[in-house]
């Protein structure tokens, strides 16, 4: 059986995001994975993710980043906090800074690796580094700060009996 992604523990309300979401048809359905102390992703550009020819847009590359980077503070948050992916519900992350440094054009034949590693935790904020690489070729560098969505906080924007 193969191991289940970070993303896979979303509840189905989180289930929906165009980059991670299980439940997005049309979405791309990024998967992370802890790595050591590493999390980790894989990315295949399709055809029509052409930025310029041969080369991937930058936007796909920024987008990953951000989904994985969320996952990743996610997975590590829960870690930090002595829980078990599977046993508790998995807290639920979203981008306050992201930023992305583009160092080399990346190919759109190849699997774009993406690898955060935590820098730190402090409450409800983390904040990871992360690489892209290709064929082992650094292309991008990326810094995020992500913030733990309060768990009554959706509930404003969706009380019940509203559809």
């Amino acid at each position: 059986m193969k191991e289940k992604s970070i993303q896979d523990y979303y509840p189905d309300d989180f289930a929906i995001c165009y980059g991670c979401g299980r439940l997005n048809e049309h979405g791309h359905h990024l998967k992370s994975y802890w790595d050591g102390d590493e999390i980790v992703c894989h990315v295949r550009p399709e055809p029509y993710h052409t930025g310029a020819q041969n080369f991937v847009y930058g936007g796909l590359v920024a987008s990953s980043m951000d989904c994985h980077g969320t996952g990743a503070a996610a997975a590590a948050k829960h870690r930090h906090d002595g829980k078990q992916l599977g046993v508790e519900p998995l807290a639920r992350f979203v981008t306050a800074s992201l930023q992305v440094d583009f160092l080399a054009p990346v190919p759109i034949e190849g699997v774009m690796e993406i690898r955060a590693r935590i820098e730190e935790i402090k409450g409800r904020k983390v904040t990871l580094s992360m690489t892209l690489t290709v064929n082992d070729v650094l292309c991008a560098r990326g810094r995020m700060v992500a913030v733990q969505i309060p768990d009554d906080y959706l509930a404003k924007y969706n009380p019940p009996g509203k559809s």
